[in-house]
């Protein structure tokens, strides 16, 4: 970047460089070398729809980098709160029937293959066109999701929310164009959408894709077939690592003159062949001479990593996820690299997930409850680091621990600890199979129980010094009456 200041004494404008460069030596940016030429160019790719669907089918190190991100955000669903557990069994029972993670997943994965993706949420007997009431939807009326990528809508050019938030500057509608039985023809307001992008984009190159974000393979594109083109030109090098050479006078003139010459040269040689693979000999004209020589694939592994490597730093995905393979050097266990690629996971979804899917409960609240999530309903994304055994039973022991300190202390009651219980099923491992049942069973003993006040305690007006403290009385009444 050139900046111009001026001499105060010469008044004379001079130029200075940010950069070193050498004109004589042809060093530098700027100068007349090879690197100076090079230059960064718009390709556009996420706009070849057919390409990207090309590459995503036939290579299955696109399909990783697309799908890896997705799926792990999606894949340990999360913890609620501020909700009674039945009530939360009975919203993660509906996402599981309607496959809400799935479909969410396959948004995420069509956003960053495209660019742009859309998660409809299908709530029955309302207009898609109109903004969403989350108050005015009944129970049982959201029957799931409905994913169109950004090639099967088309959103109004110019017409965007202008109201602040976070959807601000987006389409306010998104008209339905695929051709499909099982697909509206609709017009849906942008509040009944889960919308996912791929890569962010400055404003008017945004504007340039109609809104849409850009597909994770246009930056990778070179790299992707770098390393597509490396790997299959090594397996097709498997084919020359044993070349034969058949020396064979006058070949030129036996070429030349065609007809039967030719016929018995090509007879020979595939003679020659034929002994070769069933009986292992060579048989050869005395004047003929035959060689082998051996190919040397020295170099190929050292190239395929270092690709390997660029994919993996390009994608944010560590080595271990994206090609599936043990780690190497001095971070043997991976574990640091998946670490930090779950904390870019944790990342993601509360940027790209949180509020969409507080919006997507909250209508699922009215639909499987029949009633609004609390003021203080709140949700953490579960830890993708699945826990070792150990792990799982020192948690299942210290909430059990913590369950037993609160009924003995009579802060909950006996069915409410069983709900707790039940409800750490999913990290635990433990307690799964108290059912409704016991639940309820539990409850009604809890109703018909007298209060505290009431019970039948010994009559203790007679109790003397000697009689010991009102605790052993009672104690020896209990056990007196057991």
């Amino acid at each position: 970047m050139a900046k111009s200041r001026r001499n105060n004494r010469a008044g004379v404008a001079q130029t200075t460089r940010d950069s070193f460069a050498n004109t004589q030596a042809s060093l530098g940016w700027g100068t007349n070398n090879q690197s100076s030429a090079s230059q960064y160019t718009l390709s556009y790719q996420s706009r070849n729809r057919i390409q990207m669907e090309a590459a995503y089918r036939g290579s299955w190190i696109v399909r990783q980098a697309v799908d890896a991100i997705p799926e792990d955000m999606t894949r340990a669903g999360i913890e609620m709160a501020a909700l009674d557990p039945d009530e939360v069994s009975q919203i993660e029972r509906d996402m599981m029937r309607l496959a809400i993670w799935d479909r969410l997943c396959e948004n995420g994965q069509w956003g960053r293959l495209y660019g742009g993706s859309l998660a409809v949420m299908l709530i029955d007997g309302q207009d898609l066109s109109t903004p969403l009431r989350t108050e005015t939807v009944a129970k049982g009326q959201f029957k799931g999701l409905l994913i169109l990528d950004r090639w099967m809508v088309s959103p109004p050019v110019g017409d965007v929310v202008t109201e602040y938030g976070a959807d601000m500057g987006k389409p306010v509608y998104y008209n339905v164009i695929a051709d499909y039985a099982a697909i509206p023809k609709a017009k849906i307001h942008y509040s009944r959408v889960i919308r996912m992008e791929g890569a962010d984009l400055p404003f008017y190159q945004r504007v340039n894709e109609n809104g849409w974000g850009l597909s994770v393979l246009e930056p990778l594109w070179d790299r992707l077939i770098a390393f597509d083109s490396a790997t299959v030109g090594a397996g097709q090098l498997v084919y020359k690592a044993h070349l034969r050479v058949m020396k064979i006078p006058k070949l030129r003139e036996i070429i030349g003159l065609g007809g039967p010459a030719l016929a018995g040269l090509k007879a020979q040689i595939e003679f020659t062949r034929l002994a070769q693979t069933n009986e292992g000999m060579t048989v050869l004209d005395g004047e003929d001479d035959f060689d082998t020589h051996q190919y040397s694939f020295s170099g190929l592994s050292d190239m395929l990593v270092q690709f390997g490597q660029q994919l993996s730093g390009a994608t944010g995905i560590p080595l271990t996820r994206l090609f599936g393979q043990s780690p190497a050097g001095l971070n043997a266990t991976g574990e640091g690299d998946m670490k930090a690629y779950h904390e870019k996971i944790k990342q993601r979804q509360e940027k790209e997930l949180r509020t969409p899917l507080h919006r997507l409960l909250s209508v699922m609240s009215m639909s499987t409850l029949g009633k609004p999530l609390p003021d203080d309903f709140s949700f953490e994304f579960r830890n993708l680091q699945e826990m070792s055994e150990a792990e799982k039973a020192d948690i299942a022991q210290k909430k059990t621990a913590a369950v037993t300190q609160a009924l003995d202390a009579q802060l909950i009651k006996p069915s409410t600890g069983m709900k707790e219980l039940k409800a750490s099923a999913p990290v635990s491992g433990l307690f799964g199979n108290i059912s409704d049942e016991d639940i309820n069973e539990a409850e009604e003993q809890e109703k018909n129980a007298p209060p505290p006040g009431e019970m039948d305690l010994p009559d203790v007006s007679g109790l003397t010094s000697d009689s010991g403290s009102a605790l052993d009385w009672i104690k020896r009444w209990r056990k007196k009456k057991d």
